[in-house]
């Protein structure tokens, strides 16, 4: 355990594992079919020390050439200024069909000391303009259209919403001008809001991207064998992919770690999902 320990500080914080999938629909428009999406969660700069490592992950990222990239959440630990030293780097990041990300618990400026309520809401705004400065559509409970061939998917994004966290997600705001027939992927960065408000609404919300755990950074995944982390007694849905009522969820392990400097058993993740017809 020691030597395991060890281990995830030193390296398996930067094990980048490109995780690929591939989602079968039958209500996905024709000209989506095949259309890829990149998904990155969590990245808390603040944590960052090894600009060669962190640059590896985005190459990584690059090399996957999915169609759109998107990340759900947690640019940052807590203050807008720990991602100075890497809005060169991450704004590498391409996309043909755009780029494109939401709030997580961690961007509100919730978990620090504030001399007033001035600055922090001074760095709640510059946080929120990381994003353009990246290259990154920050979707504020607001929503896009993809277009491709005369077909279009609605891309919705709403602010964190979690049990026991900030909520200033709204999901009825977020949706405003979609129609309940069209194709929907949501960006939504703590999973418990899939589980309490999502999975069951009548709107139909085919596929949900959330993070936040970080699979608590530690645990044991054999592929086909085994998958268990303490966050499994938190979070019903913790790590990957999971289906109800024929609506999807996918909760990446995230890009950075917090906390506890390292990772053991639970790497961080680039996720891969391609969309099809069928």
């Amino acid at each position: 355990p020691f030597a395991s320990l060890l281990y995830g500080i030193f390296k398996g914080k930067y094990n980048y594992k490109v995780l690929k999938y591939q989602l079968n629909f039958k209500d996905l428009p024709d000209a989506f079919d095949g259309f890829t999406i990149t998904q990155i969660t969590d990245i808390h700069s603040g944590s960052f020390t090894d600009k060669e490592e962190i640059q590896y992950g985005v190459d990584l990222i690059n090399e996957q050439k999915s169609d759109v990239i998107l990340f759900t959440g947690d640019i940052v630990n807590n203050f807008a200024h720990e991602m100075d030293n890497w809005i060169d780097t991450f704004k590498q990041l391409k996309a043909p069909a755009g780029k494109y990300s939401i709030l997580g618990n961690h961007d509100y400026g919730d978990y620090s000391k504030w001399k007033n309520e001035e600055d922090k809401v001074a760095n709640f705004e510059a946080i929120k303009e990381i994003h353009p400065k990246i290259g990154f559509d920050l979707l504020l409970n607001e929503n896009k259209y993809l277009e491709k061939d005369g077909q279009k998917i609605a891309l919705i994004g709403v602010e964190n919403w979690g049990k026991g966290f900030n909520q200033a997600g709204d999901l009825k705001k977020a949706s405003e001008g979609v129609n309940k027939d069209d194709f929907k992927v949501l960006m939504s960065h703590d999973p418990s809001h899939w589980e309490y408000k999502i999975k069951k609404d009548d709107f139909n919300y085919q596929l949900t991207l959330s993070g936040h755990t970080h699979g608590l950074q530690f645990g044991i995944e054999i592929p086909g064998i085994i998958k268990w982390s303490p966050a499994k007694y938190v979070y019903k849905q913790w790590a990957g992919l999971y289906e109800e009522f024929g609506r999807y969820i996918y909760v990446n392990r995230g890009f950075g770690y917090h906390a506890f400097p390292g990772r053991v058993g639970i790497w961080p993740e680039i996720t891969v999902i391609e969309l099809k017809k069928g």
